[in-house]
């Protein structure tokens, strides 16, 4: 009976994991839609390895695939970002798994594999990156199969011969071969919904004369081979520039296929210290419109084309305060124009990189032995940008949930008394008019009033009161301010990061103390900054 009831519970998960849409893909305009009912999906990624020189996703010799693949789907992302290389389609795709792994020595690697994974060792590298790509799809998961390097190596270097065309080891004709062989080997398994042409062009060889020219090689290439995917096109220095766009497209969406793809770290641009800094509410304006300017621009010209995040990340375990001063900027951004993307990465580990063995990946979602989340905290502030906010389908008026990036939490009403930092699953709807005007509960006649410094914010009828107006302060338009009884401005603020109250006080607009390695982070800006997330989806 209870092996039964095991079963039915599984049974009814994997139902549920199924995605609530149809294959292919396609865009429209800015989305990335249903290509038969036009309903927008919304891609919440995690880029998972399979590119170095193992050529086998990472983590294996540490979990059973199938565990893996379900501890995805467990905190709600529906794809996969999945790494390849050139070279293990092109001259290692007869390479037995157990034949990589003893050309590296990595004998407690492949015994780990032979406990916990043991079928796939006698696979092929091409037929175990297979085995993946079913169980992704076995358990609801899409997958878009990203170009990394040529030859097997940790990405990305200046002189790492895998930089651009015409590289030591990008030989484009191989490159081109190698697209077409993925297109053609995944066309029929609808779970693979995109592939990408390649992942960080950069280094002297760069050029954007052969950017179109290769890049419409191999987006042509894909369509050819396997017209159901999209085609997913990075730019210049490491996905960071695609300025040239402005002035002249690419010449094809390719039957609507075409995503361009950037990537964003703490470090992209400028030293990741500059998170760091007295004038933050600055610095997270211009470095968000640096992003606009370089890449995210896309999606917003006379011919939009969506945008896919690919990469962006930090160090989990929670050390820098710069890193979390980005990844708040970061989530106000995303949140606001419902990006989709992709974080780096899954990994807690790796086989092998850069000469190392068993090296931890700090940056994973995964903990070093694959066991456990590293960072719940940092899981429940991705949780609203895993959620599908616009839809251009959508018949429903827009409304605002109130996202306060620094906790990942969502405004939610206690009793239709106060307000606290509440869960993002289902997040309570607000309607705002811009300065000067009452923050309403959607569905009432309840506004948000401030009643003092310190104080929690209450649900009033009083909405014409100067403590019910309120208006959105500083370059990043974070702060949302009203005036008390003496005419100061107070700004709603997370009370502390140990519990949900919400209350006013002294709006705090810059950074005291930057070069202090910890301050009280009731005193730091970001600890007030709450987002207005235009929503049509119910």
């Amino acid at each position: 009976m209870q092996r039964k009831r095991t079963l039915l519970l599984l049974s009814f998960f994997f139902l549920f994991a199924i995605p609530c849409f149809s294959f292919p893909l396609s865009t429209n305009g800015k989305w990335i839609v249903d290509a038969k009912s036009g309903e927008r999906v919304k891609l919440a990624c995690a880029n998972w390895p399979s590119h170095l020189e193992c050529m086998l996703a990472e983590g294996l010799q540490e979990r059973p695939l199938k565990r893996i693949v379900s501890q995805l789907v467990k905190l709600r992302f529906n794809c996969v970002r999945f790494t390849w290389a050139t070279f293990m389609f092109t001259r290692y795709s007869n390479r037995t798994v157990a034949e990589s792994f003893d050309s590296l020595n990595l004998t407690e690697a492949k015994a780990g594999i032979a406990e916990r994974n043991p079928s796939l060792l006698s696979k092929t590298l091409v037929e175990a990156f297979e085995t993946v790509i079913d169980e992704l799809g076995a358990q609801g998961v899409m997958a878009i199969l990203d170009c990394q390097v040529s030859k097997p190596t940790w990405c990305c270097g200046e002189t790492d011969g895998n930089a651009f065309f015409g590289d030591t080891y990008f030989d484009v004709n191989e490159w081109l071969q190698g697209l077409t062989t993925v297109a053609e080997l995944f066309k029929g398994k609808p779970q693979v919904v995109a592939i990408s042409t390649r992942n960080e062009l950069r280094g002297p060889l760069s050029n954007v004369d052969d950017w179109y020219k290769h890049i419409l090689e191999g987006a042509s290439a894909i369509h050819k081979a396997n017209p159901d995917v999209l085609i997913f096109a990075s730019g210049l220095s490491y996905a960071n520039d695609l300025t040239f766009l402005r002035e002249k497209p690419l010449g094809s969406n390719f039957d609507n296929k075409l995503v361009y793809e950037a990537h964003w770290y703490p470090w992209s641009w400028d030293d990741k210290k500059t998170w760091n800094v007295e004038s933050l509410n600055e610095a997270c304006y211009k470095k968000t419109q640096h992003f606009i300017n370089q890449t995210g621009f896309t999606n917003t010209l006379d011919n939009p084309v969506p945008l896919f995040l690919g990469e962006f990340g930090l160090d989990q375990r929670g050390l820098s305060r710069a890193d979390d001063h980005f990844f708040s900027c970061f989530l106000a951004y995303a949140s606001d124009i419902d990006l989709d993307w992709g974080i780096w990465g899954l990994q807690g580990s790796y086989y092998f990189r850069q000469n190392k063995t068993d090296s931890e990946e700090t940056f994973g979602v995964m903990d070093y032995r694959w066991n456990h989340v590293r960072n719940p905290r940092f899981q429940k502030r991705l949780q609203l940008i895993k959620t599908k906010l616009q839809d251009p389908t959508s018949k429903s008026t827009p409304s605002y949930i109130m996202f306060h990036p620094q906790s990942g939490s969502c405004v939610d009403p206690e009793d239709r008394k106060e307000i606290y930092a509440g869960t993002c699953k289902k997040p309570k709807r607000w309607l705002y008019s811009g300065d000067g005007n009452p923050i309403m509960l959607k569905g009432t006649q309840l506004c948000l009033e401030a009643v003092g410094d310190g104080e929690s914010p209450i649900l009033s009828k009083n909405c014409s009161s100067t403590q019910s107006s309120w208006k959105l302060l500083s370059e990043t338009k974070l702060h949302v301010a009203t005036s008390d009884k003496s005419g100061d401005y107070l700004c709603l603020q997370k009370e502390s990061p140990y519990t949900s109250k919400i209350v006013t006080t002294k709006c705090r607009l810059t950074l005291e103390n930057p070069d202090q390695c910890q301050t009280d982070s009731e005193k730091d800006p970001s600890s007030q900054w709450f987002k207005f997330v235009s929503s049509n989806v119910m």
